[in-house]
């Protein structure tokens, strides 16, 4: 909200300097963004009065004009401007006035003629951005010979408050002022506002058709209007100030009650109206052309202002082309009406557009107002343009306007919460200010809420309107005291934060991508995956929630390989959304990716590419953490977005709870990237469980190994293998490890020699030969029935 100190001023005026009143707004919860001066630092600038202009003798694009400053002779002044013209009242800068960057005014000839000042354009004195097409203006009533600084009172400052959404109700100079008033205990003047009466009998019929949405519309006919008069300077120039610019006095009417009370308003031209006025929901395809010239197709559900033919305008947002008004308007239907914020909310943007009228119904405007404002706004319009007034007609829909609301205040909760004891006649007093009605009761006060304040509902509310105005600086700072239990921690969990520093301590760096990603990234990586689409995505590109983590990893790796990163280590963790909005599954992953060099450049590092093996290293150190070392299992798989034959479903506890391998080769042509990649993606709950670690006496006695040989056919998973052996080694085996993997000569193709060394321990004896032996025939006699398996000697 932007506005004028002169004008607020007007209302409620502090003996504060400009800064001092910012800074009182601002510790009363509205940031005042900025404090702008309304036109540039100049002197000696007057108005005057052309009273003869001829052409120069010696150039064709100036004027020699002769002009009255108020002095005893006119003055003569070259001029270049081609809009200006005897009779008119214009700023006239005299010699040795010092226009804004401190340009001094001289005598001086111009082309061979004197010229002793000059006329300026609006820009010339910052009175408007970029440069002026001509000379500035003035209205007719300009004192000859006033100082323009004066007589405009230009020693005046334009200031921007930063208002959060629920302050719909200071979007006005009368909220602002109503604030004001409050913090300095001050009497608030408003303009009067009578009620004027009617001219004649004539109405427009108006049918609500849409009461919830539209409980309460106004409106009024004004014949006869003269929209070729001039708006008035005072009007134009707070409108300026307030950043919005001059259009035709009718318009300005509208916007000017806008600032002034915070109620939209809107003209038609009563001659482009059909039979009446409707108010209802627009009919899916329905089409509108709007005032800035855009064409739109509207929606259904969209509440629309029509009449009996077509939709006029968008409800709370913008007017349409065709019933505006124009030059050849001369009787308008003023319109003042209160729609409900749930309406509202959305439907501009929903349109690419935010208009100051969306901007004020979205947050909650005074039902209240509709009236007044038309009230007000036709005074004003009898004053500039004439006109006869009809009578107003008003339709409520008394069931669907927002109810007026009784809040308790405790005293109790009163003291508790800001700290302090606050006198009764100051909380009275404060509230009674901000409008609200206050009631004596034996717990505190009741208050009855005023139908501007949308934003207060609760206890609270009134509480932090107290604080607000009594002065965040003059409450207490009381640190709160409490007898604090610590809860038990449950060591067997596994905290986030030891999985992020283990992944860390492996050479990963942490990313953080968006939860939004590419549709079509996505199908490639996980063909199928069902997840919601955004029905406002920020871009094409991001307009689907990630059923994986996947697609934000791969476009990082992506990124940072086009920037000449070799070596990548990523990982990230974050939520995963699959299923419809209605039956939304939400679940927290875990993933990774790398490719590039097993290690980094160095004179003592190979140059191996990373594989397959590595990244199922990784993450069998991470599932070693959870101390169950016979949950976890890797099992050959397929997935659309992975390499077949190097993918693996990860399983824990027999529950398939990710995928490990390397992406497919369609995928990553798609995206340009030339060098294989590898990716993990499992359930971060898989790997917060774990078991406790646990004592377990040590034996005294010497341990056993036999190492065994065994050729079985490539297409034997070595888990399965161990997994059988590890059934026939009996309960003292203590070790099994694979330690050589070997195809090539002395090997029939097609088949493959595992070596595993197996360990096993008594804790209370010493293991005698025949005993392994047995063990290990048993072992040897299991894997050739079940895989063929032959001992390699």
């Amino acid at each position: 909200m932007r506005f004028s100190e002169t004008w607020l001023r007007d209302w409620v005026s502090p003996e504060l300097t400009t800064q001092a009143l910012a800074d009182r707004i601002t510790m009363a919860g509205l940031e005042v963004d900025a404090i702008e001066a309304v036109a540039g630092d100049f002197e000696g600038v007057v108005v005057a009065e052309v009273v003869a202009k001829e052409p120069h003798p010696s150039a064709d694009k100036l004027n020699v004009c002769q002009v009255n400053d108020g002095g005893d002779e006119p003055v003569q002044v070259v001029c270049g401007a081609p809009n200006v013209a005897v009779g008119q009242k214009v700023a006239f800068a005299r010699v040795n006035a010092t226009l804004p960057g401190d340009f001094k005014i001289k005598k001086a000839k111009l082309r061979g003629v004197e010229s002793r000042g000059m006329i300026c354009s609006a820009s010339e004195l910052e009175l408007e951005e970029g440069t002026s097409a001509g000379i500035w203006v003035l209205s007719g009533e300009a004192p000859i010979g006033a100082s323009l600084r004066e007589w405009l009172a230009l020693d005046d400052h334009a200031i921007e408050v930063d208002l959060t959404p629920n302050r719909g109700d200071c979007l006005s100079l009368k909220g602002l002022a109503r604030e004001v008033g409050v913090l300095s205990r001050l009497p608030v003047t408003e303009p009067d506002t009578d009620m004027v009466p009617a001219s004649h009998q004539a109405s427009f019929p108006v049918h609500v058709e849409s009461p919830a949405k539209c409980p309460r519309y106004a409106g009024r006919i004004i014949r006869g209007v003269d929209v070729s008069a001039s708006t008035p300077l005072w009007m134009s120039e707070r409108l300026r100030r307030s950043g919005v610019r001059a259009i035709d006095p009718i318009v300005d009417v509208t916007n000017y009650v806008m600032l002034e009370l915070g109620q939209p308003m809107h003209a038609f031209d009563l001659a482009n109206l059909n039979d009446a006025v409707v108010v209802r929901e627009a009919q899916d395809g329905e089409r509108l052309t709007l005032l800035d010239g855009q064409q739109i197709t509207l929606r259904e559900g969209t509440l629309v202002i029509a009449d009996a033919k077509q939709p006029l305008a968008i409800a709370g947002v913008m007017g349409g082309e065709s019933s505006g008004v124009n030059a050849s308007t001369r009787d308008i239907f003023l319109e003042s009406a209160f729609f409900s914020p749930l309406a509202v909310a959305g439907q501009a943007r929903s349109y690419g557009l935010h208009t100051d009228a969306s901007h004020r119904f979205e947050r909650g405007v005074d039902p209240q107002l509709a009236q007044i404002a038309i009230e007000r706004a036709t005074q004003l319009l009898l004053n500039i343009v004439g006109g006869e007034p009809g009578p107003v007609t008003d339709i409520m829909s008394p069931d669907h306007l927002p109810l007026g609301r009784d809040v308790v205040l405790r005293r109790e909760r009163l003291d508790q919460c800001l700290a302090l004891v606050m006198a009764g006649d100051d909380v009275v007093d404060i509230l009674s200010r901000l409008g609200m009605r206050v009631s004596t009761i034996d717990s505190g006060w009741r208050v009855t809420v005023p139908s501007w304040r949308f934003d207060i509902a609760l206890e609270e509310d009134l509480i932090e309107e107290l604080a607000r105005i009594h002065g965040y600086d003059q409450v207490p700072v009381r640190r709160p005291s409490a007898r604090l239990k610590l809860s038990a921690s449950n060591e067997a969990r596994q905290p986030l934060s030891r999985l992020r520093r283990h992944l860390v301590a492996r050479g990963y760096q942490e990313a953080i991508t968006y939860s939004f990603v590419a549709p079509e990234l996505q199908e490639a990586l996980t063909p199928g995956a069902v997840a919601p689409y955004l029905a406002n995505p920020i871009s094409s590109d991001m307009s689907v929630m990630r059923a994986s983590l996947l697609p934000g990893l791969v476009k990082a790796l992506s990124h940072n390989l086009n920037r000449q990163q070799a070596r990548i280590r990523l990982f990230e963790t974050g939520l995963v959304f699959r299923g419809e909005l209605d039956d939304l599954e939400q679940v927290a992953m875990l993933g990774g990716i790398v490719c590039g060099p097993r290690q980094p450049e160095g004179w003592s590092s190979s140059r191996e590419s990373v594989d397959f093996f590595d990244l199922k290293g990784d993450l069998e150190s991470l599932m070693a953490l959870t101390q169950q070392p016979g949950a976890w299992r890797f099992d050959a798989g397929e997935h659309p977005g992975l390499h077949p034959g190097q993918t693996a479903r990860i399983l824990c506890n027999d529950r398939h709870v990710g995928w490990v391998g390397a992406l497919h080769p369609g995928v990553r042509a798609s995206l340009g990237i030339k060098t294989n990649a590898f990716v993990f993606e499992l359930e971060l709950e898989a790997l917060t469980q774990g078991n406790l670690p646990a004592f377990a006496p040590l034996s005294r006695h010497p341990d056993v190994r036999r190492d065994l040989a065994l050729v079985v056919s490539d297409d034997v998973p070595v888990m399965a293998l161990m997994d059988v052996m590890r059934e026939q080694a009996g309960e003292w085996l203590v070790d099994m490890r694979l330690f050589d993997v070997y195809q090539g000569e002395g090997i029939e193709k097609g088949y493959k020699s595992l070596a595993l060394g197996l360990t096993w321990q008594h804790p209370s004896r010493t293991l005698n030969d025949d005993e392994i032996n047995q063990l290990v025939d048993a072992i040897v006699g299991e894997a050739k029935t079940r895989f063929a398996a032959v001992l390699r000697s």
